[in-house]
Parts: C-alpha cells; sequence; structure tokens
C-alpha cells in the first residue's frame, strides 16, 4: 500500500494518492446508484482548489454525522473518472478541538488574497483621507469605514469568478480606488470626491449580497434584493446619519451605485448618465476582467473559452510549445497545451 499523502493541498493531488488531511465541505448529497444502494456526493475544498467526492455504500463515512459548509477530516484515495480527478471518501468526520495537533489550520483551507490584509486596509484608508476633500463627503468616507471597515477587509467580492477568495472585495476596492484617483488626475472633469466614494460604495451591498468566507453563499436577502439595491440603501443609511448632508450628492451616489455594472442587461436598474458614472463602470470592468484572467492564468496555458467573457482568451503559450517552436519544431502542439480551465459564469 502506497504511504498516505497527509495534509497536502489538493491541487498536488495525484491519481493513486492515499490522502489524509482537512477540507471545507461545500456540498453534500444523498444519491442512489444504479443498484439502488444509498451514497454520498460530495465536494472537498481547500485554499488551492476543490474536488468532487464519492462515499459508497461500503464506506464508513456514509453513516457518520457530518455536515456541508463545515470543516471536517476525511481519508480516502485519489482516483481519475472520465479524465477528472475525484476522491473516494473512506472516512469523514467534523473537524474538533484537537485536530490543531493533527495539523488543522483553517487559514489554509479558505482561498484568501495575496495581499497583506493590513496593508491594504492602510492603503484604502490612506487614499481616502488624502482625496476626499468636501468635510460632508470625508465624514461620509470616516464613518461608513468605522461601520463596515472590520467585514470589507475579510469579505469575498464574488460567490465565483472574480476576487471570491477571503479579502477578495478589500482587493478589488483598493485596486479600483487607487485607478479612480489616476483617472481624476487625468480627467479634470471628473467629480474626484464623488468617483472615490463611489468606488467605495459600489459593492458594498455584498457585505450582506453573500455570506463571509468560507461559506460564500447568497443569503436570503442576497437572492431576493441584490447587492446594487442593497448598496443603494448603505449610501441612504449612512447619508441620513450625517445632518444636512447634501441632497444633491446622495442623489449622485445613489445612481453610482445603481448603475456600477454599466447596462441593464447586467442587472443594473440604471445605465450610466454622468461622467462619474461612465468613469466607475469602467474602472469595475477592467479590474474585474483582468481578475479573471490573472484566475485562469494561474492553472491554464493557450486558449482558453472564458464564458464569462464570452470568447477565448489567451493565456500564453505553453512552455513545451515555446521550446518546440525554438527548435523548429512547432508545427505539432502537443495534447492538452492549448487546454486550460473553462470560466462557466457571467462575470456579474
Amino acid at each position: 500500500m502506497p504511504p498516505i499523502v497527509k495534509n497536502q493541498p489538493i491541487a498536488t493531488w495525484n491519481a493513486g494518492d492515499s490522502v489524509q488531511g482537512f477540507a471545507f465541505l461545500k456540498r453534500k448529497e444523498l444519491r442512489q446508484d444504479k443498484s439502488g444502494k444509498d451514497y454520498l456526493d460530495l465536494e472537498l475544498a481547500d485554499s488551492s482548489g476543490s474536488i468532487t467526492g464519492r462515499a459508497w455504500s461500503d464506506s464508513s463515512a456514509l453513516a457518520s454525522a457530518f455536515a456541508a459548509r463545515g470543516f471536517v477530516k476525511f481519508r480516502g484515495q485519489v482516483q481519475s473518472y472520465r479524465d477528472q480527478l475525484q476522491i473516494k471518501v473512506d472516512q469523514c468526520r467534523p473537524v474538533e478541538p484537537g485536530d490543531v495537533q493533527d495539523g488543522f489550520d483553517e487559514s489554509r483551507l479558505v482561498p484568501s488574497t495575496k495581499f497583506d490584509l493590513d496593508d491594504l486596509m492602510r492603503r484604502l484608508e490612506g487614499t481616502l483621507e488624502r482625496e476626499v476633500k468636501r468635510p460632508e463627503m470625508r465624514r461620509l468616507a470616516t464613518e461608513t469605514m468605522a461601520a463596515y471597515g472590520p467585514a470589507l477587509r475579510v469579505h469575498p467580492a464574488a460567490k465565483a469568478i472574480h476576487h471570491a477568495f477571503r479579502g477578495g472585495l478589500l482587493e478589488h476596492v483598493v485596486s479600483m480606488i487607487e485607478l479612480a484617483v489616476k483617472f481624476a488626475d487625468h480627467y479634470p472633469e471628473l467629480d474626484r470626491d464623488l468617483l472615490v466614494l463611489g468606488v467605495l460604495f459600489h459593492d458594498l451591498g455584498k457585505l450582506q449580497e453573500l455570506g463571509a468566507m468560507p461559506d460564500n453563499e447568497y443569503t436570503p436577502v442576497g437572492r431576493l434584493v441584490g447587492h446594487i439595491v442593497l448598496g443603494r440603501d448603505l449610501v441612504r443609511e449612512r447619508a441620513a446619519a450625517i445632518p444636512g448632508f447634501p441632497a444633491d450628492l446622495r442623489l449622485q451616489l445613489e445612481h453610482l451605485v445603481l448603475s456600477h455594472q454599466g447596462r441593464k442587461e447586467f442587472s443594473s436598474p440604471v445605465e450610466p448618465m454622468t461622467p462619474e458614472a461612465f468613469a466607475l463602470h469602467a474602472l469595475d470592468d477592467i479590474d474585474s476582467k483582468l481578475a479573471v484572467l490573472r484566475g485562469l492564468k494561474e492553472t491554464g496555458k493557450g486558449f482558453v473559452w472564458a464564458r464569462s467573457l464570452e470568447r477565448f482568451v489567451w493565456l500564453g503559450e505553453a512552455e513545451a510549445v515555446v521550446e518546440a517552436a525554438l527548435e523548429g519544431n512547432g508545427d505539432e502542439i502537443p495534447a492538452g497545451a492549448a487546454e486550460g480551465p473553462v470560466d462557466q459564469k457571467r462575470i456579474w
């Protein structure tokens, strides 16, 4: 029997490995096979990726008490099925306090931003302090950060596709707000205060639309209302807390939030009608799309179909293809060289 691969990232597993470790259980469904026997359809995840699991009728995991959307300890064998890896789960149970001694570390199981969260917060707070000039807008920024900064610091920006990890919303906002300053420097007709505050508020409704990591599922209010309207409500809430806040500034901030996705078919209740709204949509659009491409490039090469972008994208040649071309043998592309991950959802 091969040695057990213990506490290694899912992305490093190979067919034939016997594995043991900890994971976040994203899905658990009881099903029946062709003979009518019960089995569990599972999805295990860590910070490196996820894998489908099966606990068949001969597995002790079938009778174990563990629930989806929680951390588990497992043991099983990695198998290849239809050219995809999956794990045959032999044992599975909820994580217990003593598992820390055996290597349980929640931070290794939750996808997170590669940036330092403290540094991102300093950059965001510093930009707001430097760039926002009107006293009432400065107060709006300060009080909004006091109320929502701790949640913004760690929240994902999406359930999937772009910035869908711990700290993803903060990374997205910091990237956009620093670009917004450059936009305002280049286009003097832009109202800097409005554009910068628009960036801060544009996705703030996602704090209510999505659960925090690792359980970044849509909440009931997220599905029934959505982050755009929730974000507009947050503008109204924070502005109402400031006596005498100018009605015209509040209205323009509401428009920025409501129009930031650019088109009605992308769920914007209205489309951009002001210079700041056009700029905000452009900033959000490019930052989201480049994040999608970064994510695809981490695991793919060549041409990859990105459904959220509705096109093939070019991620660069695989090393083997480049070497073959340099040697004069570039007519034949090695099998799989142009393959990569397939992005299955709209960016919004």
